[in-house]
């Protein structure tokens, strides 16, 4: 009887243990999953409105983020419908070319921001704040190329720092 006693004991111990190693596993799948979606939505949604939320407070005007995309649809379309427009010889090939940031120069004046996905590019025109740009190329660091293009073509476009200036 005390033989039995104790292979009921033994078997109820692994069925609890059973147990708990499945909600380990499944607190682990919560965890995991749950740190996932945080981090995509920290991606897809908070930092873009931060980085819109700053530099609309330094005085910069633009577009509102666009989940994802961004403004490369509104412009792709502005492009497209453009482009489906017959012009001739003696026209202006600007409304043609870069539909997208006339638009935007026209509502917007002469310093912008626009949206590449997830990621905000700041257009400006005024000469001196691209000379204050161009002097201070450690402040305003220039997006990195494909490795790739920097062994098929190297120069000022793919120099940075010292180099560059």
């Amino acid at each position: 009887l005390a033989h039995y006693l104790t292979l009921y004991s033994l078997f109820s111990l692994v069925k609890k243990m059973e147990i708990s190693l499945a909600s380990l596993t499944v607190s682990v799948a919560i965890a995991v999953v749950s740190w996932w979606v945080w981090r995509t939505l920290k991606w897809v949604w908070f930092k873009p409105k931060m980085i819109e939320s700053c530099l609309r407070r330094q005085g910069l005007a633009g577009t509102p983020y666009t989940p994802l995309v961004g403004d490369l649809k509104r412009g792709f379309s502005m492009l497209t419908e453009a482009r489906s427009k017959p012009i001739k010889l003696t026209d202006d090939i600007q409304p043609r070319v870069v539909p997208f940031l006339l638009a935007m120069l026209k509502t917007h004046g002469r310093t912008f921001f626009t949206w590449l996905g997830t990621t905000p590019a700041v257009t400006i025109m005024d000469p001196e704040q691209i000379k204050e740009v161009f002097n201070k190329n450690y402040d305003f660091q220039r997006p990195h190329t494909l490795p790739l293009a920097r062994l098929i073509a190297t120069g000022i476009f793919s120099y940075d720092g010292d180099k560059w200036a």
